[in-house]
């Protein structure tokens, strides 16, 4: 297809035997390719288990399926699953069972209601049986590394810590009809749910039983949280030491009147005795994971950002007696997340944004600087071999969905060979390059570039600024809800830029846009879009804008300055930031950095872009989740009406009950092709085309 030409939207009719390029060509085709989601290596070494998300029969939800992938890259993949309700979180114990969730009903219990996820264990050459079930169902799971003890967290009623007394409260609840929530603390709201009136508990049960116990035996629960954690994530963050004798986890503690921030505490699993191993009132500390000796615990610290400063990351390695701290990374210039200790014990392994990649470091305990193990890609679930043969991880970049890979603990710089699986893409409809420019005040601006196939200097491709959330995040992996190689498909150039406040350049970079998100963020993207269409496969008379979330926010900014785009899509955008900063699921954290909209209104009314909303004269596509609580719809209303009473040509795709995403198949091919065809109608001056089922 030629770039000079790109296809309004998805081609259509459809029919089986049509046949399209690739994947990205038809959306039917593009939601249904196999998506890797989780990576698991057992005690040995010898399997690696995935999560492959497909969509289900009906083609209305994605079903999540457990295969086993060989770490050797020898053998094929295999499915190791099979249930409608799908499975999800592997684990291994050490006597090579795979453990999971899962809704799937089982066969010796009756079942009434809806179905929770349990805990199922599929061992050795056998049949997967249900081994623990909890009414709120069971959301994580911890396996001690030795002895295969396990904890568990329970979405749990108040009081209902003992199985029968929860079930007893839910049912009085449903009986009742009483979906009433009483709050007596900040936030009320997560992401896209409500908070209460259950809390997560993480429960002790040991062993579980092998398949010799007595059929329906449960294992006996012991509430290691009795008080209950905070409702909104931090319950899900624990990890057993290697003997299953400590419990180490993230317990959140307030932070001024309606504020809070993370500590690590230790609970010994014998008794539920709890102390505190790291409490920094200027920092979150979270994501602890013992030594193999379990002598040490490393784990991440964040400082509180603060009006003036945004947060740091580094990595503290803490002796579990003593509880004595030290800095493993103190010159380290990137945010190090996900640490784990190598397989002696030696050094720590951790993820960071680099450069607009997402790499694996090692550093050594002795001390020293970080070493980057990995050249390019993105990687996540890293996993490291208890003989200290191999790291295996995911890896994906923007020319490829998350795929397992295997590397050397120690070589610097890696491009790994991926391990046969059922989710590797054949080809892609045109090629990815890195642009790179200089910004107003002399930083360098990094990007990467999706060129449709046949772009050139005789057919120059339109442009699509493609902006990202965050703001404290890179364009740096594959994404299945923001891909760009959708947008390739139809002919579009796509331009994923990291402006300041980006992570993976430094912190000075990230304080170049700090609390100013309508200053060196928006004269970055404008510097990298002027790169962009100063290249001869580039129209520069046919560009839009589009961005999710803080993306949004940009979308928003760039419509009340400049007119230089075509179109402009807002995806989940702050508009209004007083009212943003109220309403939000954690008003705290943005008044950090924007400060008491009363107080101190000065970025306020600087940088909110409705402000100046008589400015707008570039067509604009609103879309908005009610569902989304981080950024609550009326932003998208206040915008709407805003883009209406001021006659600028706008539409509005509204999804009731979606979150911050659009996560749904059906809704997810209604974005794009929304997005398509206003795309189509503003920079290709085609006729406006309503997608089908809207």
């Amino acid at each position: 297809m030629s770039s000079s030409a790109p296809s309004s939207a998805e081609p259509s009719p459809e029919s089986p035997a049509e046949q399209v390029p690739s994947p990205f060509h038809r959306l039917s085709d593009f939601v249904a390719l196999p998506r890797i989601g989780a990576l698991a290596l057992s005690p040995d070494g010898s399997r690696l288990a995935v999560t492959v998300a497909t969509l289900d029969p009906a083609r209305k939800k994605w079903r999540t399926a457990l295969w086993e992938v060989d770490p050797a890259g020898e053998r094929p993949a295999r499915r190791l699953t099979r249930s409608a309700p799908g499975e999800s979180s592997p684990v291994w114990a050490p006597d090579g069972s795979l453990l999971f969730t899962s809704a799937r009903p089982d066969p010796s219990a009756a079942q009434e209601g809806e179905p929770k996820p349990g805990l199922w264990s599929l061992p050795p050459g056998g049949e997967a049986r249900m081994v623990l079930a909890r009414p709120g169902g069971v959301a994580a799971v911890a396996v001690a590394a030795d002895t295969g003890d396990v904890v568990v967290a329970s979405p749990t009623q108040p009081g209902g810590a003992e199985t029968e007394a929860d079930e007893e409260r839910r049912k009085r609840r449903a009986d009742a009809g009483v979906t009433a929530i009483l709050h007596e603390t900040y936030p009320i709201r997560y992401w896209d749910h409500d908070l209460g009136p259950a809390a997560p508990h993480l429960f002790w049960a040991g062993r579980l039983p092998t398949e010799e116990v007595a059929d329906g035996e449960p294992p006996a629960l012991r509430d290691l949280t009795p008080d209950a954690l905070p409702p909104h994530g931090s319950g899900t963050e624990f990890a057993l030491s290697p003997d299953g004798r400590l419990l180490v986890r993230s317990e959140e503690v307030p932070d001024g009147p309606a504020g809070h921030r993370n500590r690590v505490v230790l609970t010994a699993t014998d008794d539920g005795d709890t102390r505190v191993l790291v409490d920094d009132p200027l920092a979150d500390v979270y994501g602890a994971r013992f030594s193999p000796d379990g002598r040490w615990v490393v784990c991440v610290r964040e400082s509180l950002s603060s009006y003036a400063e945004p947060p740091d990351y580094t990595l503290l390695v803490v002796d579990v007696d003593s509880g004595a701290a030290r800095d493993l990374t103190p010159d380290f210039d990137r945010w190090p997340s996900a640490p784990q200790f190598s397989a002696d014990g030696a050094a720590v392994y951790f993820l960071a944004d680099d450069d607009g990649r997402h790499a694996v470091f090692r550093v050594d305990l002795a001390g020293g600087d970080p070493v980057r193990l990995t050249a390019d890609g993105a990687y996540s679930n890293l996993q490291v071999a208890r003989d200290g043969s191999a790291l295996y991880a995911l890896r994906s970049a923007y020319d490829s969905p998350d795929v397992p890979v295997r590397l050397d603990p120690r070589t610097p710089l890696q491009d790994p060979d991926v391990l046969p699986n059922p989710a590797t893409l054949d080809s892609l409809p045109g090629t990815l390059t890195e642009l790179r420019t200089t910004a107003e005040d002399g930083a360098e601006v990094q990007s990467w570039l999706v060129l449709p196939e046949g772009a050139s200097a005789d057919s120059p491709a339109p442009l699509v600024l493609w902006i990202h959330g965050g703001p404290l995040m890179s364009w740096n992996s594959w994404s299945w809800r923001w891909c760009p190689w959708v947008l390739a498909a139809q002919g579009y150039a796509v331009l994923l830029p990291n402006p300041a406040l980006s992570q993976g350049f430094g912190q000075d970079f990230v304080r170049r846009g700090w609390g100013e998100w309508g200053a060196a963020p928006y004269t970055d993207l404008m510097a990298a879009v002027d790169a962009a269409e100063r290249r001869p496969d580039i129209d520069a008379s046919r560009t839009a804008a589009m961005g999710g979330s803080f993306g949004g926010y940009m979308a928003n900014w760039i419509a009340t300055q400049t007119d230089r785009f075509r179109a402009i899509v807002s995806h989940a955008g702050l508009w209004h930031l007083d009212s943003f900063t109220g309403t939000t699921d954690a008003a705290y954290f943005w008044e950090r950095e924007w400060g008491d909209p009363l107080a101190e209104p000065k970025r306020y009314e600087q940088y909110s872009p409705h402000r100046f909303a008589d400015a707008i004269r570039t067509p604009m596509l609103v879309i908005h989740g009610d569902k989304d609580y981080r950024v609550p719809v009326g932003e998208a209303l206040r915008l709407w009406y805003d883009l209406q009473k001021r006659g600028v040509p706008s539409k509005f795709l509204y999804f009731p009950d979606e979150n911050h995403w659009v996560l749904t198949p059906g809704n997810s091919m209604v974005w794009y092709e929304t997005v398509l065809a206003f795309l189509a109608e503003q920079v290709l001056d085609r006729e406006w085309q309503r997608p089908e089922l809207l």
